[in-house]
């Protein structure tokens, strides 16, 4: 609603163009971090405007003193919200006795989410930019330390369905080893298969928002970081108790967090679990612009549950034996010649070698990699030789030893495709590019070769396009997909049925899919959706004010809203306003039906009977044994 020192403001923004103005919208993180900044420009304006200057400052001996606090509380307020949660609103930061760094001179450092869990709908990708959703659709709310165990309880899946080469149809049971796809928040997903999971998760793949600006985590600078690093601490906390103990976690990401996310895994994980940097190149071309370096890849990074971890190596080439001669005529086949210098100094290493003729070889600076006893019995056997002139030692390496190729740090687009061949490829399913960002086949391809086996569980809990799911699926591993996105259901499940029809795009080829399969649907059974449908189709205020006399008495809302505030002020806002502020209640309280709700009279009523079987054979009769 608009005042007195708002339209001010408002006046004032408006004179430095689109810098604090976007779209009619304030950009509150960039005003609040001038304010911080004491941006010359910006003050003076302030205090040139006599209700700014009557209201938000100080006259002491003669010199004028902004308060700058004062002016911050204006920009962090939100008319409506009551955060009773958390002594934080809107700032995450350096504190020292509850007051934030800019407050005071003695400083600690507090992570203030470090007691709570951060819930996120990511809306802001399933919308359009005009659409009527809040621009801030990140829900960076924080939850109760005693709510915490409602909020994650196992919750109530519904539109149960099984999809098959025959299509798909309603179910009431669940086949512990059949494949999964779940619509819903992912931590709350994730909590909800905790019980059945746990331990059993042999990889897990995800490629989360990168938090660049064109993500849905677009805040200020000052703070974004640990926002971001908070939603993901919360979902790899959990991730880490659903891995097996042979189990592995990659990670892909771009530069933006990497190297924050490596010191959060490392405490999650332990930095002992760390097992590698994966350095994918990602593209070939290189950028338009003169001044930047040009990107070219992405980091995977790779923590393993246990020392139990082994990776599978890849399969060879012909590409890869190109180096394997046999010129003496070998009795054990093909050979190439390795490095006989140690790497590191060692005293054992130490010792100077006679040639048959009586020539000396001396040792190398650090030693050579075998020991006597080695050379001897290697020299016998011929694996080790000397050149024509004795001056040199040639050890063998034997194609007929190599199992398979030692997986290498950097993985090249030749080898696991490029970011424009996984566009291509969902193209060629849908003949559009529904999906901005996916990853391509190839990629998963080889993560699913080393960090896995048939039959295994595989789990994404950021779907995306499903390209996780689809290779998983041609590649005969149990997978489980999350996504709470609505393009789950017009571009992830569509590409998991035409796997099942046998479609040959990707590594299908390779693979020698043929079709077949099959994998179970369910969402997460969400309180509050009809009246965000009753709201975006009201065409008038009557009707809109009905809905809302609705949600007053009906709506379940878990964040304290002051809805008589919201109700004696609401004349004051326009149409389009009203219905964005209804949305924003809405969005803020997205919550699911828990399954010891089940049986409550007002929520059996909502469940079909097919749905209520496939509830309680899932959490009760299957539990057990996967």
């Amino acid at each position: 609603m608009n005042t007195k020192i708002n339209e001010a403001i408002n006046e004032i923004l408006n004179q430095f163009g689109d810098k604090y103005i976007i779209n009619s919208q304030i950009n509150k993180s960039k005003v609040l971090m001038d304010l911080e900044n004491y941006d010359k420009g910006l003050l003076e304006k302030l205090l040139s405007n006599e209700i700014i200057k009557n209201n938000f400052s100080l006259s002491i001996e003669g010199n004028t003193i902004i308060q700058i606090n004062k002016l911050k509380e204006v920009f962090e307020a939100d008319e409506y919200w009551q955060d009773s949660f958390t002594k934080y609103s809107k700032k995450i930061g350096l504190t020292t006795n509850g007051r934030f760094l800019d407050e005071e001179t003695d400083v600690v450092l507090d992570f203030p989410y470090k007691d709570t869990l951060l819930k996120a709908s990511m809306s802001r990708e399933d919308t359009d930019q005009d659409d009527l959703r809040p621009n801030e659709p990140f829900l960076n709310e924080i939850i109760a330390k005693e709510e915490i165990d409602v909020l994650l309880d196992q919750k109530i899946l519904i539109n149960a369905k099984k999809y098959d080469s025959n299509g798909f149809r309603d179910i009431d049971v669940f086949d512990g080893s059949d494949n999964l796809i779940i619509k819903g928040n992912n931590l709350l997903a994730l909590h909800t298969l905790k019980d059945k999971y746990a331990g059993k998760v042999e990889l897990i793949y995800i490629d989360p928002p990168y938090n660049t600006y064109n993500d849905s985590f677009n805040y200020n600078d000052k703070f974004n970081h640990s926002t971001w690093l908070t939603f993901m601490k919360n979902r790899l906390e959990v991730a880490y108790d659903l891995l097996s103990d042979t189990g592995s976690i990659w990670i892909n990401l771009d530069l933006t967090e990497s190297h924050y996310l490596k010191v959060l895994c490392d405490n999650i994980f332990g930095r002992d679990k760390f097992y590698s940097e994966i350095i994918w190149v990602n593209n070939k071309q290189s950028k338009g612009y003169t001044d930047k370096i040009s990107l070219h890849h992405n980091s995977i990074l790779v923590y393993s549950k246990s020392e139990k971890f082994n990776v599978n190596l890849l399969n060879r080439t012909e590409e890869d034996n190109i180096n394997y001669k046999n010129p003496d005529n070998d009795p054990n086949g093909p050979w190439r010649a390795s490095d006989v210098r140690n790497s590191l100094w060692r005293p054992n290493l130490q010792y100077d070698i006679h040639t048959p003729s009586g020539k000396k070889i001396n040792h190398p600076e650090n030693g050579w990699r075998f020991s006597k006893e080695t050379f001897e019995k290697e020299l016998k056997v011929g694996k080790i030789k000397f050149n024509e002139d004795e001056t040199r030692l040639i050890r063998k390496i034997y194609l007929k030893d190599q199992e398979g190729r030692v997986i290498e740090s950097v993985w090249n687009t030749k080898e696991v495709g490029t970011t424009r061949e996984a566009n291509s490829e969902i193209k060629a399913m849908f003949n559009d590019n529904l999906f901005a960002t996916p990853k391509p086949e190839k990629l998963l391809q080889r993560i699913i070769h080393v960090a896995s086996k048939e039959n295994e569980v595989i789990l994404d809990f950021f779907m995306g396009s499903g390209t996780t799911q689809a290779v998983a699926h041609k590649m005969n591993r149990q997978y489980i997909g999350i996504e709470q996105m609505d393009y789950i259901n017009s571009v992830a499940v569509p590409r998991l049925q035409k796997v099942i029809e046998g479609e040959q795009g990707g590594v299908s080829k390779e693979v020698n899919w043929q079709g077949g399969g099959s994998f179970i649907y369910v969402e997460l059974m969400e309180k509050n959706r009809g009246f965000l449908k009753a709201i975006e189709n009201s065409e008038t205020q009557a009707e809109l004010f009905k809905v809302f006399e609705f949600m007053i008495n009906e709506a379940d809302i878990d964040f304290k809203i002051d809805l008589e505030n919201v109700k004696n002020t609401m004349h004051e806002l326009t149409f389009l306003e009203q219905k964005k502020l209804l949305i924003k209640i809405i969005d803020k309280n997205q919550l699911y039906y828990n399954y010891s709700e089940i049986n409550d009279g007002n929520v059996r009523d909502l469940i079909s009977e097919n749905d209520y079987e496939f509830n309680n054979h899932f959490y009760e009769k299957c539990g057990e044994d996967l």
